[in-house]
């Protein structure tokens, strides 16, 4: 296996959480684990995560094969079409393609389950962890297919903490931070990734930046054309009514000024 394709299948593995959110009851109650509140700088409230997530979530954390930071970076966008935008794959994903932005899919898998694909071989699974109006705690399981490796497998935790901030522009914006651990199933593998980790890290944060790219872009699409947007939403097949009603309103208000700053990703 060459160092290349080791690279590209770690850094697959978590390539479709910004636009995967889902809302998923947490399990049931175990033993108690501990999860530190501060990653990567960034304080979340990991106390408020239920026991059994804790201990899900924990190993990941503490035996993690790439630790990565992306942002804080601004999306030209309201709070209110942000939230609702995150709390909808589908129809972000759907945006994104009609608009050309990307090549992500998304799809409800049941209640609170959602899956999606990123276009490039890596597809996955996503639950909600914890949420409140600042942050959001997500647990991924997904896999990779390429030509020297056909199915590598990996789980995901990736953290996200929203704050509403005023643009270049003097409009509303969104800025992100997110932190995520990623650890490959194959403890073979994992232990040679491991070996690369700096390397490794850079290009996970590359992954990463691709769908927060994605995200940033539709965002200016809206402010910048929104009649375009409102158009590829309703041209047949339409998107559902209620989502449709409301970009309408939301696009109604829009300001053709947008920008998106980035004060640069960090990894190890």
């Amino acid at each position: 296996m060459s160092r290349v394709a080791a690279i590209r299948a770690c850094a697959g593995i978590i390539g479709v959480a910004l636009l995967l959110v889902p809302s998923l009851p947490a399990p049931a109650k175990v033993e108690s684990c501990h999860i530190a509140p501060q990653h990567a700088g960034v304080t979340f409230p990991v106390d408020r995560i239920d026991a059994a997530w804790a201990c899900r979530l924990q190993p990941i954390i503490d035996e993690f094969t790439t630790a990565n930071k992306v942002g804080p970076i601004q999306t030209p966008l309201q709070e209110s079409v942000y939230i609702y935008l995150l709390d909808r794959p589908p129809l972000a994903a759907a945006l994104v393609n009609r608009l050309e932005l990307g090549l992500y899919k998304a799809e409800t898998r049941g209640a609170g389950r959602y899956w999606g694909d990123d276009g490039e071989g890596t597809v996955g699974l996503v639950e909600l962890v914890y949420q409140d109006p600042r942050h959001r705690l997500y647990y991924l399981e997904g896999s990779h297919h390429s030509t020297l490796l056909p199915h590598l497998t990996g789980k995901a935790v990736v953290m996200l903490s929203l704050a509403t901030v005023k643009d270049a522009a003097g409009q509303e914006a969104v800025e992100t931070t997110l932190v995520s651990y990623t650890r490959l199933d194959n403890r073979v593998l994992a232990g040679l990734v491991s070996l690369l980790r700096p390397l490794v890290g850079r290009t996970v944060s590359r992954k990463l930046m691709k769908g927060v790219d994605a995200v940033n872009r539709l965002g200016m699409e809206m402010r910048r054309h929104p009649d375009r947007v409102l158009f590829e939403a309703t041209d047949p097949p339409s998107l559902p009514p209620e989502d449709v009603a409301f970009l309408k309103q939301a696009l109604a208000g829009m300001s053709p000024a947008a920008s998106t700053h980035e004060k640069g990703p960090a990894s190890r």
